[in-house]
């Protein structure tokens, strides 16, 4: 079971130091023991040392925020730079922690460096955390240590930090912008049945003659949103909760879905190059680690971000090791275009199968991102046209009964 994160405080310290000139700060730690260790490494000679209390409207000091995938990547990119500069481990943690202005990552970073003081190595360290270094990650630091060369590992890692969240980025940017503009719209339209409808609803009853087709329309479905808007906002919430738990809890149903996703008009493309690349991006990094083949393919396939394609890294990683080539193994799953095992091909008659991955991965990340702009480029138009149709057809349906007015009068 993985340890549980020490819990970090901030504590009010006053002291001298060597001169013997008073001295005072705030330090967040474990326990005021390790503050006084701290400053006396510091050369200060401790004095009062006590935890800071909260304010009366909350917790002083900076808001504590959920650590994100974005800000390992950056951890990995400022550890990988201060030992690059020739700062020693801890002392890198020391200033990456301090630095950060989360409380939350700061409690995770001073965390690992405590844990590498005690004499742990990093890899072990990080493995105490799988919340949020994956296997891909402490592999990596392991062969790193193994290897002697940390800090190259560092920089791969957080190469590969960056741009797989580079490429998470456009692929949620893909699904959420039609999503949230579609969610707009149905938001607007149920406020106009529901409040401005009716408005129109009671004009419209002095005004002695047949209403048209169009407006009754309008006026039926007014209706049924002022009657029965809780059961249809539940329903519509409800589903969406009930999609999100399905896939969360049935492995079929998660299965079937992003079987579907990949096969959708527009989106499907995205996803399906999205995941080659993520599939790429991560081979190429965790073999020119020096991890081994198999070894590597189990970290890989959790990678892909579909199920359908993780299914199929397991299944060429069963082949390969029997002894199969990766490249005919790639072709044998029917999920990998033929130009990316051709690619895989030719690294591994070369010995360079880091190298070719990397470029399917530059390649692919270059396509999605491509993908991705020509699909804003094209759905803003027909989101556009949508709307107009939709708010348009409800005040066309509302004014129609006006120009009848003339015929009454």
């Amino acid at each position: 079971m993985a340890e549980k994160a020490i819990k970090h405080d901030v504590f009010v310290w006053s002291g001298t130091d060597k001169r013997g000139v008073q001295q005072k700060g705030e330090l967040r730690s474990a326990s005021a023991a390790l503050v006084k260790a701290e400053l006396r490494r510091q050369g200060i000679n401790p004095g009062k040392v006590k935890k800071k209390s909260a304010s009366l409207f909350g917790a002083s000091g900076p808001k504590r925020k959920s650590i994100k995938p974005a800000d390992i990547a950056i951890f990995s990119r400022q550890l990988a730079t201060m030992m690059t500069a020739g700062v020693p481990l801890v002392q890198s943690f020391e200033i990456v922690g301090r630095g950060h202005d989360n409380p939350a990552m700061q409690d995770l970073v001073l965390g690992i460096k405590a844990d590498v003081e005690a004499g742990g190595t990093l890899s072990d360290a990080l493995r105490k955390r799988p919340l949020y270094f994956d296997d891909l990650f402490c592999n990596l630091v392991s062969a790193g240590e193994q290897a002697g060369i940390l800090e190259e590992l560092l920089h791969k890692i957080a190469a590969y930090k960056e741009k797989t969240e580079a490429i998470k980025g456009k692929v949620k940017k893909a699904m959420f912008y039609p999503t949230a503009i579609m969610i707009t719209a149905f938001v607007v339209t149920a406020i106009l049945l529901i409040f401005v409808v009716p408005q129109f609803q009671a004009i419209f009853a002095g005004f002695g003659a047949d209403l048209p087709a169009m407006t009754m329309f309008v006026i039926g479905i007014s209706n049924v949103f002022q009657h029965w808007w809780w059961a249809i906002f539940g329903t519509i919430g409800g589903a969406v909760y009930g999609l999100l738990q399905a896939k969360k809890r049935s492995r079929k149903f998660a299965q079937n879905l992003d079987r579907i996703l990949l096969k959708a008009p527009i989106i499907g493309n995205i996803l399906t190059k999205a995941a080659i690349a993520r599939f790429a991006r991560t081979m190429a990094t965790m073999f020119a680690a020096g991890v081994p083949l198999v070894e590597a393919m189990v970290s890989v396939a959790g990678a892909t971000g579909n199920i359908v394609y993780t299914q199929a890294v397991m299944r060429m990683r069963d082949e390969v090791s029997t002894g199969m080539s990766l490249n005919l193994s790639m072709a044998q799953t029917g999920v990998f275009p033929n130009m990316v095992c051709q690619m895989v091909a030719i690294g591994e008659e070369a010995g360079a199968i880091d190298t070719m991955l990397a470029k399917v991965a530059d390649f692919y990340e270059e396509e999605v991102e491509n993908a991705v702009d020509g699909m804003s480029s094209l759905i803003e138009p027909l989101i556009m046209a949508f709307l107009g149709v939709v708010i348009g057809g409800l005040v066309i349906a509302m004014y129609l009964p006006i120009f009848k007015l003339g015929e009454v009068v």
